[in-house]
C-alpha cells in the first residue's frame, strides 16, 4: 500500500454475530482524493464505512488513519481524529431544527470557528439557510440528505465518509447534492464515497473500488471503470 495513503484498510475481516461481512477487504485512500465504493446490496460497502468509524469493530487485519492504528479505537476517538460520516438512511434529529443538528455535528469541539463553519455550510446549501428554524422531520428526503452532509462537515472532517447519498432522493437533487460534494472536495476535504448509484459516484470520483459478498473485486481509475464492460453491465445499466 502507498506510504502516503492518509487512510489504509487492510486486510480486514468483519462479522455479524457468525457471519463475515467482510473477507479481507483493503483499500487506501490519499489526502485529496473521492474514492468509491461500488457493489449491489449486500456486498459490504456500508460494512467498511462503519468498520473504519469504529461502528462495527474488526476481528482480523488493521486500519490506518495518518499512519496510527485506528481499528480498535471506539467511534468517539475516530471522530476525534477526523474521519466523520453522513449515514445511510441520513438519521436527522427529526424533532429538532436545521440549525440544531448542525451545531449537534460540532459537539466535540472547543475552537471559535463553529460559526464561521455554519456560514460555510449556508452557502455549500442554501435551502439549509432558509430552513434554518424548520424541524428537520418535516423536510424532503433531500434536504435531509443535505442536512446529514452539513452535519457531518460541522466537525470539520479531514476524512468524510458519505454512505448512499443519492438513495431515496429525486433526481434533481441528487445532482445538487453531487455538485456539491465535488465542491466540498476541493475546498480540501477527502471523501470516501459509498453508492449504488454508479454513474454518479464514478462521475465524481478520482478511483475506485468494486466490492462483491464482502470482498474487492475490481479497483481502477474511475474513468477505467466506467468502460469496462463488466461494471457497466452489473453497475451502470449498459
Amino acid at each position: 500500500m502507498s506510504a502516503m495513503a492518509l487512510l489504509e484498510v487492510d486486510e480486514i475481516h468483519t462479522y455479524y454475530g457468525n457471519i463475515e461481512a467482510l473477507k479481507g477487504v483493503s483499500i487506501e485512500v490519499n489526502e485529496g482524493e473521492i474514492v468509491t465504493l461500488i457493489g449491489s446490496n449486500g456486498a459490504g460497502k456500508s460494512t467498511t464505512l462503519r468498520s473504519i468509524s469504529g461502528l462495527s469493530p474488526v476481528r482480523q487485519g488493521a486500519i490506518r488513519f495518518d499512519g496510527r492504528e485506528i481499528h480498535l479505537m471506539p467511534p468517539q476517538e475516530v471522530v476525534k481524529m477526523g474521519i466523520l460520516q453522513s449515514p445511510e438512511g441520513r438519521r436527522c434529529f427529526q424533532r429538532m431544527s436545521v440549525r440544531e443538528n448542525l451545531e449537534l455535528g460540532a459537539y466535540l469541539r472547543r475552537d471559535a470557528h463553529i460559526k464561521e463553519d455554519l456560514d460555510r455550510i449556508f452557502d455549500l446549501f442554501p435551502r439549509l439557510q432558509e430552513r434554518e428554524r424548520q424541524k428537520a422531520g418535516t423536510m424532503s428526503g433531500g434536504e435531509q440528505q443535505m442536512l446529514a452532509i452539513g452535519r457531518a462537515m460541522m466537525g470539520r472532517p479531514r476524512l468524510l465518509l458519505l454512505d448512499e447519498p443519492s438513495m431515496g432522493i429525486a433526481p434533481i437533487l441528487v445532482e445538487r447534492i453531487y455538485e456539491t460534494i465535488a465542491e466540498i472536495n476541493r475546498q480540501g476535504t477527502t471523501i470516501l464515497l459509498v453508492e449504488q448509484n454508479a454513474n454518479f459516484a464514478l462521475g465524481v470520483s478520482n478511483r475506485g473500488y468494486v466490492l462483491e459478498t464482502g470482498k474487492v473485486a475490481l479497483s481502477d481509475d474511475s474513468a477505467a471503470l466506467r468502460e469496462d464492460p463488466e461494471v457497466q453491465k452489473a453497475y451502470l445499466g449498459t
